[in-house]
């Protein structure tokens, strides 16, 4: 059986996941800490590009260390969804600024997705698979942190939720981190679009980061940015090793 995750910790990151039925609600805080740290969620957010009359997963991820804070990725039990990313402050702009000198601007991403069926179906079987996330997750340990997840399914069987830093749950755990690494994919997409239009000599460092993310787990799904992918690899006007490195991550595309 194919196990989905990443082999290692992902330290600062916070993240909600949230199923719900037709429509994504944002989960409310299990404790201050959360509170303080979570973004709530756009209510139009869960709306785009989901139909209703099947349980929809939300992930809602926050961590005011990173570029960007905040975003949103629901998805469906056929694998289509909907990625949305904010600053997490009033006023924020449209491009967040870049974490450090010479670093790319991440522009902010409001637009439908889609991953793989496997990935889709692993998720909901997952939550299935734990009482609807009616249990406890977090494993209480003196670790390092994380990141702040919630997980909450709603759905035809009923619903639940539960949150962790880190879950003693290999499954709970390992689902946390492969929904992380979908969302940034998704980010190093806009950060790969912005280059191609605007520097295009620091794709080839950007390239080499997201092969290497393929190659150890940080980031999957790679058809959720495919549109990005193709452009690179028939444009003749960008390095040809940049072109060679979309067309391998293009050859990881599950349906």
């Amino acid at each position: 059986m194919k196990v989905w995750g990443v082999g290692y910790g992902v330290s600062g990151i916070g993240l909600w996941v949230v199923m719900v039925l037709g429509v994504g609600v944002a989960g409310a805080s299990s404790n201050g800490m959360t509170q303080a740290m979570s973004g709530s969620a756009s209510p139009a957010v869960a709306n785009r590009g989901m139909g209703s009359g099947g349980p929809v997963v939300e992930v809602d991820f926050t961590n005011p260390g990173l570029t960007p804070s905040h975003w949103v990725l629901t998805l469906t039990p056929e694998g289509e969804g909907h990625f949305w990313s904010e600053n997490g402050q009033a006023g924020s702009a449209k491009v967040e600024q870049a974490d450090a000198p010479g670093q790319p601007q991440v522009p902010l991403v409001d637009r439908d997705i889609r991953v793989s069926k496997e990935f889709a179906r692993h998720v909901f079987d997952a939550a299935r698979g734990h009482k609807l996330f009616a249990e406890e997750c977090d494993g209480h340990m003196k670790v390092a942190f994380q990141g702040w997840k919630k997980l909450t399914y709603r759905g035809p069987e009923g619903q639940g939720s539960c949150g962790f830093n880190y879950s003693k749950d290999k499954g709970i755990q390992e689902l946390g981190e492969s929904l992380v690494a979908v969302g940034e994919t998704i980010l190093e997409g806009s950060k790969l679009d912005w280059l191609l239009r605007y520097d295009r000599l620091g794709l080839d460092r950007e390239m080499e980061y997201v092969v290497n993310g393929a190659g150890d787990g940080r980031l999957m799904e790679f058809g959720t940015i495919k549109g990005v992918l193709e452009r690179l690899a028939e444009d003749e006007g960008v390095l040809d090793r940049v072109r060679k490195r979309a067309r391998t991550l293009l050859a990881r595309i599950q349906e």
